[in-house]
C-alpha cells in the first residue's frame, strides 16, 4: 500500500546559531577566538555573539545565571555536548592546534567507518570536534565483471555450479600454509611501558588504557605517592573514580577529609575542590572519561592530564 504524501515544511533556514551557557563567558571567548578563527560580533557584560564567515554555526555565548534566560535554565551549564566540525585536511589542523597549545582531550584517530576526528574541550567543558572523512579506497565500477557476479559467479538459483567455478574466497590454504591475512585482535592489550610514566613532586602517575593507547571513552591510570606526599587543591571537569590498592590515602572533597585505605573505592564528583594526601606509602587506579580537565584556583585555564591522553 502506497504511503500518503506528505506536505512540504516551509521552513527557511537564514542561519544556525549555537547558545551555551557557561560559567566563564571570558574564557571560552578567547577560546573560539584564538582556536577557531572566531570574531566577536557582539559582546556585553556575561554575553557575547560570536561568528565566522564560512559555514561553521555562530556562537551565543551566556553566563550561568544570566537573567534573560528563563528561570529554570539560569543554572544549566553547556557539558554533554559536541560541537563538531566537518573540515578538510584535518592532520594540519591538529598540528597547528597542537603547536598553539590548544587543549586537544582526544587525539587524531580513524574510526572502522571512516571517520577521523579528534576533540578540544575549551575552558568551560565544552567539547569541540573535528571531522573529516576518509575518502574511499575502492571507487565504484560499472565494468563488465564488477557488478552482482563480482564475488565468484554465483549459479542462478536452482542451477548447479559448473565445475572449478566456486568463489576464489572459499578456497582453503594448502597444509602448512598461513592464511593470506592475519586475524584482527579481539580488543586492545596494553602494556603500560616507561614512556608512560610521569613523576610530579606529588606523584608518579602511569597511564594505562587512554585515547591514545587503544580506548575511546576512558582513560584508566595509576597513581603512586610516598609517604607525606601532598597533591594540589584542584577541581577536574569529569567524575573520577579512586581503588586505593595499597596503603591508605587521606582525600579532602569539597571541605571534607576521608581516610580511604586499600581495598575501598570512592567516587570524586566533577567541579568539586579536592585534594590526596599520604599519610604511608599508597597506590591507587583511577578511572574518568578522557576529556576531563583540570582547574587549580589561582591558576588561569585549564590543564590537560597528560597520562590520560
Amino acid at each position: 500500500m502506497p504511503r500518503p504524501h506528505l506536505p512540504g515544511v516551509a521552513l527557511n533556514v537564514t542561519a544556525s546559531t549555537l547558545s551555551l551557557t557557561v560559567a566563564d563567558v571570558d574564557t571560552s571567548c578567547e577560546f573560539f577566538r584564538t582556536h577557531l578563527g572566531y570574531q566577536v560580533a557582539m559582546a556585553a557584560d556575561g554575553f557575547a555573539s560570536l561568528t565566522r564567515d564560512d559555514a561553521a554555526a555562530d556562537i551565543v555565548l551566556l553566563r550561568r545565571g544570566n537573567e534573560v534566560l528563563p528561570p529554570e535554565q539560569r543554572d544549566q551549564q553547556a557539558t554533554g555536548l559536541i560541537l563538531a566540525f566537518t573540515v578538510t585536511g584535518i592532520e594540519a589542523e591538529e598540528q597547528r592546534l597542537r603547536a598553539a597549545g590548544a587543549p586537544i582531550t582526544m587525539p587524531l584517530r580513524e574510526e572502522p567507518w571512516g571517520e577521523r576526528l579528534f576533540q578540544l574541550t575549551d575552558p568551560n567543558g565544552v567539547v569541540v570536534q573535528f571531522v573529516e572523512w576518509a575518502a574511499s579506497d575502492e571507487p565504484a565500477s560499472d565494468e563488465p565483471g564488477q557488478g552482482e557476479h563480482a564475488q565468484g559467479d554465483q549459479p542462478a538459483q536452482g542451477e548447479a555450479p559448473a565445475p572449478g567455478d566456486q568463489p576464489a574466497q572459499a578456497e582453503a590454504p594448502a597444509q602448512g600454509e598461513a592464511p593470506a591475512q592475519a586475524e584482527a585482535p579481539a580488543m586492545p592489550v596494553i602494556t603500560p611501558t616507561a614512556e608512560n610514566v610521569t613523576e610530579s613532586p606529588n606523584a608518579r602517575m602511569t597511564g594505562l588504557a587512554a585515547p591514545s593507547r587503544g580506548s575511546t571513552e576512558l582513560s584508566t591510570w595509576t597513581v603512586a605517592m610516598e609517604p607525606g606526599q601532598t597533591g594540589p587543591e584542584h577541581d577536574v571537569s569529569r567524575e573520577q573514580v579512586w581503588t586505593v590498592t595499597t596503603g591508605a590515602l587521606d582525600v579532602t572533597c569539597d571541605g571534607r577529609t576521608e581516610k580511604i585505605s586499600a581495598g575501598q573505592t570512592f567516587v570524586l564528583p566533577p567541579n568539586v575542590l579536592r585534594q590526596v594526601h599520604a599519610p604511608q606509602a599508597a597506590e591507587a587506579h583511577v578511572a574518568m572519561r578522557a576529556d576531563g580537565v583540570v582547574s587549580v584556583p589561582g591558576t588561569e585555564g585549564t590543564r590537560i592530564l597528560p597520562w590520560a591522553q
